[in-house]
């Protein structure tokens, strides 16, 4: 068995910045009432013709240039997304062509805004088991696209952005203390379709369709599962909260993010937190925030970060690394 190294990451946002207050000129809502309930003060939207592809390849191009690889050495894409540029071909596929990588598999995985986490699960097995041995592991989204900018309850909290990493194979799966992908640990439970969803689909409507979202119980369950998607990681590796340097947590709610935080009983600024300026990214949350922490270096050399998040479906997971 091979242990999954992070070996770079990267980061993209386009260059569009929507803030609340310009929001307020749109919808009924306010810069005070979306910061009270969120934690959000702007977000970043895709320009016209700007796709989800265009923002996962420039995240990867990063990713790659700090992993100092280069195309030929890629031989796995994986692209977290659910708002592709078409129904098909896969996202990972237009990202394939775009980096100039014409060897290995592409393909996305979907789980919303536990994609990253999915999608980090899925190469890290790929590598483990030697079936690839370089992955490029993208999160990218698109969400102004599916969001009904009517609805002020919803189109308040989702931005667009695209995260990616690196991992490359390393001989021996090794102790806890060693660096790399610890483990990974996914769940999902379809009963609470009606709590998040879009309302559209090729074999539904025909139509994309727009986001819809129960806030209060999709926050009930978030605060739950991804408490219990953290306790199975530490339980898998023998380690304590106390052991964590890290948490880098989905981005979708600031009370969300606290209240993990607590949990863990971990200091503030000991969680990542990029929400107040990204907004909700789905499942480029994660690799976005990530970034943010290594390349200001806050996250150092052997440090254990814990990722989690939790999604339509529901969907939900986490992910220990030690860097």
């Amino acid at each position: 068995m091979h242990r999954s190294i992070v070996t770079g990451c990267g980061a993209y946002l386009p260059a569009q910045i929507v803030t609340n207050e310009d929001l307020a000129k749109k919808v009924d809502t306010s810069d005070e009432w979306i910061r009270q309930r969120t934690g959000i003060r702007q977000r970043h939207i895709a320009a016209e013709g700007e796709m989800t592809s265009d923002l996962g390849t420039a995240a990867a191009k990063e990713a790659m240039a700090q992993a100092g690889i280069s195309p030929a050495d890629v031989d796995l894409i994986v692209c977290a997304t659910s708002t592709p540029d078409e129904t098909f071909p896969a996202t990972a596929t237009r990202i394939q062509e775009h980096l100039g990588v014409t060897q290995g598999a592409a393909f996305d995985v979907q789980a919303v805004c536990s994609g990253f986490v999915y999608g980090l699960s899925v190469a890290d097995n790929f590598l483990r088991v030697g079936q690839a041995k370089t992955a490029l592991v993208i999160g990218a989204e698109t969400f102004s696209r599916i969001l009904d900018w009517e609805d002020r309850t919803t189109c308040v909290l989702f931005g667009d952005g695209a995260g990616a990493v690196v991992l490359q194979a390393t001989n021996g799966a090794g102790a806890a203390s060693a660096r790399g992908v610890l483990s990974t640990h996914l769940f999902s439970d379809g009963r609470h379709h009606d709590a998040l969803y879009v309302d559209g689909g090729p074999s539904s409507t025909g139509k994309v369709g727009h986001l819809r979202m129960e806030g209060k119980e999709v926050y009930r369950h978030a605060v739950v599962r991804m408490a219990e998607a953290i306790d199975a990681a530490l339980d898998a590796n023998g380690l304590t909260p106390g052991d964590i340097d890290w948490l880098v947590p989905h981005q979708a709610n600031m009370r969300i993010i606290e209240s993990m935080g607590r949990r863990l009983n971990l200091p503030s600024d000991r969680v990542v937190v990029t929400v107040d300026r990204h907004a909700n990214t789905s499942a480029a949350s994660i690799p976005l925030a990530l970034t943010d922490a290594v390349s200001d270096g806050r996250i150092q050399g052997g440090d254990l970060i814990c990722m989690e998040a939790m999604g339509g479906g529901f969907t939900w997971g986490s992910a220990l690394v030690r860097w």
